[in-house]
């Protein structure tokens, strides 16, 4: 009956007290109440069952602490509350711009820098159920794994697939970032992100960075870049005639460039020279890159006393009514 009850007046609750000391009250005027004979036995009235009149006639007293509860309660003013919340969740379009190159098994990061990064980024959008995400991968050339998409099984079950060698060798950042723009460029999203993650320097790919990072301010995508890779040596994958062996050499990350195109798009850029590290990074694009909620909150109190007010008047007449018909006393 009541939804988010509460009262007006709860104070007058504590008239409910009374309730009690008006039961106490008749169950002493009863007991003191009844005519008294004196007999010189009571054995014979031992068997003989009270009569149900007299258990009925007590039922008018309950009909009467009924009603004195309900008009209590009623003058406390039960109100209840209803609420509406009109919610409209706009999403952020994000694609995830990856470098899957060779160089990206490096074992600086554990396992490697290509399955920490896609742990991590698995991570970071299941935390985003209301965004569209999308996936380009580049190396030597460049292309889409999975394009803007609300179903994030079908982004993990695509994301799952990358390795390493799935496309032409090298780092083509350039073409990289132009792909990702080209995904976002027709997005009506309130905010158009792109995650660029890599571990090298440009060295392939027909556009160069910071032209693609022009064209994506021309459309209004932000750029976080992410350097993956520690500093100094780290034991890089070489092919042998003995097969893959690790050769520790220097790690080369544009960071200069990556700082630009960041920039230049109202970005920032990151180094991730640890798991650690690359999971605080995605920790902080996330708080910077939150969906807009508008909440627009209806409430209404409804006064609900007015049934009690009702339902104690019914009880009080048929206490009466009972009372002077089935009840009543000769005198």
């Amino acid at each position: 009956m009541f939804n988010n009850l509460t009262f007006a007046n709860p104070h007058l609750l504590y008239l409910l007290l009374v309730v009690p000391l008006m039961a106490g009250w008749y169950w002493y005027k009863y007991r003191k109440g009844h005519p008294e004979i004196q007999v010189s036995s009571t054995k014979v009235f031992e068997n003989r069952a009270g009569s149900i009149r007299i258990y009925l006639y007590h039922g008018l007293f309950g009909l009467r602490l009924l009603t004195v509860v309900l008009l209590i309660i009623a003058l406390a003013r039960p109100q209840s509350t209803t609420r509406r919340q009109d919610i409209s969740i706009e999403g952020i379009d994000i694609v995830l711009a990856l470098d899957v190159s060779s160089s990206m098994l490096a074992q600086d990061l554990k396992p490697d820098r290509l399955r920490a990064a896609k742990n991590v980024a698995l991570d970071f959008f299941s935390n985003r159920p209301n965004d569209r995400i999308g996936l380009v991968i580049f190396s030597g050339e460049t292309f889409t794994q999975c394009p803007l998409t609300t179903d994030h099984s079908v982004l993990e079950d695509l994301f799952e697939e990358i390795e390493s060698g799935m496309i032409e060798d090298g780092t083509a950042i350039g073409d990289g970032l132009a792909t990702a723009v080209n995904r976002l460029r027709e997005s009506k999203a309130i905010s158009k992100v792109i995650i660029l993650l890599t571990d090298g320097v440009n060295n392939a790919g027909s556009l160069d960075p910071v032209s693609a990072a022009e064209i994506a301010k021309i459309y209004g995508i932000r750029i976080y870049t992410i350097g993956v890779g520690t500093m100094g040596m780290a034991p890089y994958p070489v092919q042998t005639p003995y097969g893959i062996r690790y050769q520790n050499m220097e790690v080369q990350i544009d960071e200069e460039l990556l700082e630009q195109v960041a920039e230049m798009t109202n970005g920032e850029y990151f180094r991730a020279i640890s798991n650690k590290k690359l999971k605080e990074i995605y920790k902080e694009i996330d708080k910077l890159e939150r969906s807009k909620i508008d909440v627009t909150e209806f409430r209404k109190m409804t006064e609900e006393f007015h049934p009690l007010v009702l339902l104690a008047m019914v009880l009080f007449a048929l206490e009466i009514i009972l009372k002077f018909t089935a009840f009543r006393s000769t005198p």
